[in-house]
């Protein structure tokens, strides 16, 4: 079979299930685990490289209003690649190439390949997801596999926390020009890992926030992913988030508890690497644990 992937969680979800010699296309954004780097790319995005936090933002206002998508196919590139079977997404409007573009592409094609759509809101439905991936690969029984090992660490992380005493206040922001909560499945994996996100709502997408919300709700933690953003590039962001009025008073800044991770790796994408973003959490709310024997706190920093 021959896969093409239209979403960088998809891609991460095929080379989990061991199919990654059949991926033959790839989005210009998949670049995990490594062997997809070289792959051919059948997207690309309309934001500049050099864009701004607010200017990123502004253009995916601009797009919700007009029906504009940032991001496109390389349908020369496509046609060439003859796929089989095509994942893709219809759950975010902004972050991948629009699903009526897909559908046309597809009836094109030559074969007329199957096309796969992914949503997931919460993490059983990642789970559902790449099942539903494996039935479309003739990979039910690695599927299977898979789920049931990420099941245990789960079981693991929610045993654990069942030793945190009290339950600390948490924010994940997953962007700061300007702030907006966390959504979908990162509030639930909060919860799992034994905290209470105060903004985000489990299955709900991400809102944008007043930064006022954030300081009535003072958290504890605060945990800054930001969507497509690595470590590198969320940094050059942090004068913005310090400049935000009161931001010196809240606990979490006062008792060194604001902690950024890559936003591009993990949280943003509904794939296998959402299990180490739930260890990430575990490890940063057990105030009991070592930085040697804490699983994946080398994922994230503390300013």
């Amino acid at each position: 079979m021959r896969i093409v992937s239209l979403l960088p969680s998809a891609t991460e979800i095929i080379c989990d299930l061991g199919l990654i010699d059949q991926l033959v296309g790839v989005t210009h954004e998949c670049d995990y685990p490594a062997g997809v780097c070289d792959l051919p790319k059948v997207t690309h995005t309309l934001i500049p490289t050099d864009a701004t936090s607010a200017e990123i933002d502004g253009q995916v206002r601009e797009q919700l209003a007009t029906e504009k998508a940032l991001y496109t196919l390389n349908m020369p590139v496509l046609e060439r690649l003859r796929p089989d079977l095509i994942v893709t997404q219809a759950l975010c409007d902004v972050c991948a190439v629009a699903e009526s573009e897909v559908s046309r592409a597809a009836c094109n094609l030559p074969g007329k390949p199957q096309v796969v759509n992914l949503e997931p809101t919460t993490l059983s439905q990642v789970f559902e997801s790449m099942r539903t991936v494996g039935e479309a690969a003739d990979a039910v029984a690695q599927a299977d596999a898979a789920i049931q090992l990420f099941e245990k660490r789960v079981a693991v992380v929610t045993e654990r926390a069942k030793h945190i005493a009290k339950p600390p206040r948490v924010v994940l922001l997953e962007w700061i020009d300007p702030p907006f909560s966390s959504g979908h499945w990162s509030p639930e994996l909060v919860r799992l890992a034994g905290g209470k996100e105060m903004i985000g709502k489990e299955g709900e997408p991400s809102r944008q926030v007043e930064w006022d919300e954030i300081v009535a709700a003072d958290p504890e933690v605060m945990l800054i992913a930001c969507c497509g953003f690595n470590k590198e590039r969320t940094r050059q962001d942090l004068p913005i988030l310090k400049d935000y009025s009161g931001f010196d008073s809240l606990t979490c800044v006062r008792n060194g508890k604001v902690y950024i991770t890559d936003g591009n790796a993990y949280f943003s994408r509904p794939g296998p690497r959402l299990m180490d973003s739930l260890e990430m959490l575990s490890s940063i709310f057990d105030v009991t644990s070592q930085f040697s024997d804490a699983p994946n706190l080398h994922l994230c920093e503390a300013l």
